[in-house]
């Protein structure tokens, strides 16, 4: 959950660390601080807040001054969020400091241990045992700092990135990691540490992604040794080139990520399904899937796994892979099915998605997946992150950097990649026409021109934002594909503007929640031209009688459902399988807007963390 930065070099560190751990934000921001070594002494600032509240105590506390640094920008687990359990965090003798992503599930047991030999503890956080454990082991071993973290390692039970170093070894900086991402970028004799590259992007392009239980000896003017924390094999780096460029990780204009990214969709979309959906030749090309062909058809069944946001991709998925494909699937919970005792087959497919690449959970759904034969296929944004090494085969969404942590252009990505998929297999299969096909393929390429056109809607939804910003709950219903719709407009009001909200198929409501509805509950019904459209003004109508709220997501033109609800937000029409495509932008500005009229902060939101790498 946590953003980690370091730097070694022959620049000031301080600007580095503290520009780079604003990059990083996203990843925690209940906490923050930061240790510069000059060559003579340690300082160290840290504090509860922002990145900006540990700027203003730097001011006060300590000088800027020194080539070594060290930053974290904190998710809080062990340990309330205050000014003590902020990371970084010194050993008992002031030497070793150390930043920590992750969770030490046995801390407490090595804790215990550790006072009994005469350490003592400031904080509440496994961190500081860890920083601990290492220092007895340095001592009581007489090993340097690399070899220390390494037998320390192979004591602890749970999930890490470290950096870790000595102050009496100002050339030297140690990480490793165990199921949090970790890379190392790699300058003319300088060297950057960063959860991920953002921080670094403007110094080099290379980099290095350390793997699961791999550890790095970074020495200033010697390089870096990678090293298996297991056995002490030497590794033999992969370093590759970055894609990302800095102007993807600004805001480019706009007040938060969040809105600038809600912008983005349509190019996203198109960046997703180019090169991949050739309309004149009436195919897809997906060389994932292409190589893998066999294992899709001949399966039983696909599993989806995901958490969030990504789940919700997924539900929409299981529609469109059963309607076109005609596979049976089941979407799961990660969290849930890693610890259900799941029946998984040699037979099953199983499609893991995540925008990062790097959930806990899902990453735990796949090691498990792999052990009993499935064949997995990753769904992410995240070049190189653990998800698309760990899977079989996959295809990468093109997203670009997601840094609002409410997910926006993720959600709408995953689905072009799953409708991709799906209708791949469904050709393969042939359980759609060729004619059928070309309409899809006709459609998908029209879907970002009218994302652009849903868009054009922001004005009108900030007008109905404004009217129902005090509500207390709101409730979102749909039907077939736009039910995960539903689901994911519910999220999004409660992440990020705090306002209490239920998604739910649309029949259901009269199963319990219609007991809810009164005059004072806003209702948001996806009523598009579909299948269930009837169903759905009767739905309508039962609110109405009720004297619920309306606010109806109608495709453009409809004048059925513009009589009956109290405001409308108008849609383009398209395929009813893409619809979820159209009918999310509009959501997404509700809940944006809501939330910024509430004053809240939109991008990060509180208790929450983009990148969930612990369970």
């Amino acid at each position: 959950m946590c953003g980690i930065v370091g730097y070694i070099g022959h620049r000031d560190a301080y600007p580095i660390v503290i520009e780079g751990l604003k990059r990083l934000e996203y990843r925690g921001y209940d906490s923050a601080g930061i240790a510069l070594f000059d060559g003579t002494s340690l300082k160290v600032s840290k504090t509860k807040g922002k990145v900006s509240d540990l700027e203003a105590c730097v001011e006060t506390q300590i000088s800027k001054t020194g080539n070594l640094g060290i930053g974290h920008t904190r998710w809080a687990t062990h340990g309330v969020p205050n000014d003590i359990n902020s990371h970084p965090h010194v050993s008992n003798s002031g030497d070793l400091v150390i930043i920590h992503n992750g969770i030490i599930e046995n801390y407490d047991s090595l804790k215990q241990e550790l006072i009994k030999r005469g350490y003592t503890f400031k904080s509440d956080t496994d961190t500081e045992v860890l920083i601990n454990l290492i220092e007895e082991v340095k001592t009581k071993e007489g090993v340097k700092l690399g070899k220390a973290v390494q037998i320390a390692l192979n004591q602890v039970v749970g999930a890490y990135a470290i950096a870790v170093f000595d102050k009496n070894k100002p050339e030297e900086v140690v990480v490793a990691r165990l199921g949090s991402p970790l890379a190392v970028g790699i300058g003319d004799e300088e060297f950057f540490i960063a959860s991920d590259a953002s921080p670094f992007i403007e110094y080099t392009k290379n980099a290095i992604y350390l793997e699961d239980e791999e550890m790095a000896i970074i020495r200033f003017h010697k390089g870096i040794k990678v090293r298996k924390i297991k056995d002490d094999s030497l590794v033999d780096p992969y370093i590759q080139e970055l894609q990302l460029n800095l102007e993807q990780i600004e805001k480019g204009g706009y007040d938060h990520f969040m809105l600038k990214e809600i912008h983005e969709q349509p190019k996203a979309i198109t960046d997703t399904y180019r090169g991949r959906l050739l309309r004149d030749e009436a195919i897809i090309k997906m060389a994932g899937v292409e190589d893998n062909m066999k294992k899709f058809l001949n399966a039983n069944r696909i599993i989806i796994v995901a958490c969030g946001t990504s789940w919700h991709a997924g539900l929409v998925a299981e529609y469109i892979f059963e309607d076109l494909a005609r596979i049976p699937v089941e979407v799961e919970y990660a969290s849930e099915f890693r610890y259900r005792n799941p029946v998984i087959t040699e037979n099953d497919v199983l499609i893991a998605i995540s925008q990062s690449g790097e959930t806990a959970d899902t990453l735990a759904a796949i090691k498990m997946a792999k052990s009993k034969g499935a064949f997995v296929f990753g769904v992410c944004n995240v070049v190189g992150s653990s998800i698309a090494r760990e899977s079989d085969a996959g295809a990468y969404t093109h997203a670009g950097p997601e840094i609002g942590v409410a997910s926006t252009k993720a959600f709408t990505t995953q689905i072009t990649v799953l409708s991709l998929i799906a209708l791949r297999l469904a050709r393969a299969k042939g359980t759609i026409s060729s004619s059928d096909f070309r309409r899809y393929l006709l459609e998908m390429e029209l879907i970002p021109e009218k994302v652009e056109k849903a868009l054009e809607a922001d004005a009108h939804i900030k007008e109905v934002s404004h009217i129902y910003k005090n509500a207390a709950n709101f409730l979102y219903l749909g039907r077939g594909y736009n039910f995960p719709v539903a689901l994911e407009g519910a999220l999004k009001l409660k992440e990020i503007s705090y306002i209490h909200a239920e998604g739910y198929p649309a029949a259901e409501m009269k199963h319990g929640p219609i007991a809810l509805i009164d005059e004072n509950m806003p209702i948001v019904v996806i009523a598009t031209k579909a299948e269930h459209y009837d169903k759905v003004v009767s739905n309508i109508q039962e609110i109405k009688s009720r004297k619920g709220k309306i606010i109806g997501v109608i495709t453009e033109g409809d004048t059925v459902v513009r009589e009956l609800a109290d405001h409308v937000i108008e849609v383009p029409e398209t395929i009813e399988a893409l619809s979820p495509l159209l009918t999310t932008i509009p959501l997404q500005l509700l809940s944006y807007h809501i939330a910024v009229m509430l004053g809240k902060n939109v991008d990060q939101p509180r208790n929450l963390a983009k990148s969930v790498t612990v369970e």
